[in-house]
């Protein structure tokens, strides 16, 4: 019997691409309208984006945390597998980190710095307990 693709595997893949959602939440509204007039400029888009202020410059800033945020979350999954976690567990916590990075997105995007943190918080200790959970 081949692998399995887990509840937990397709988290990592949601992951994955929350940041490019992210990037697409800081860029929209620019997209289509003339440089000249602000709009999203794809010749310099890092300089654009440094140039956004309030939830598009917070959505871009929610992109880059998200892709720090990858490595451990990848990592813990692929230990949790390897050590044969408990997999219900496993794809409970995985959806969990998942659900609680969104919150974090919108916490950052809205503006609410201290809801943000506390929700990070939270999602590193869930990631903690998402390596250890074969233990």
């Amino acid at each position: 019997m081949g692998a399995k693709f887990t509840v937990a595997y397709w988290c990592v893949l949601l992951a994955a691409l929350l940041p490019y959602a992210c990037a697409y939440l800081a860029k929209s509204g620019g997209i289509g309208k003339p440089r000249g007039q602000g709009g999203y400029d794809n010749q310099d888009p890092r300089a654009w984006l440094a140039r956004q202020t309030d939830w598009r410059a917070r959505a871009n800033a929610a992109q880059a945390n998200t892709f720090e945020a990858l490595p451990f979350f990848f990592a813990a999954v692929l230990i949790a597998h390897q050590l044969k976690a408990p997999q219900t567990q496993l794809d409970i916590l995985a959806v969990l980190f998942v659900t609680l990075r969104i919150i974090y997105v919108a916490m950052y995007v809205a503006g609410l710095a201290t809801m943000r943190s506390a929700i990070w918080f939270a999602a590193l200790l869930v990631n903690i307990v998402i390596l250890l959970s074969a233990l």
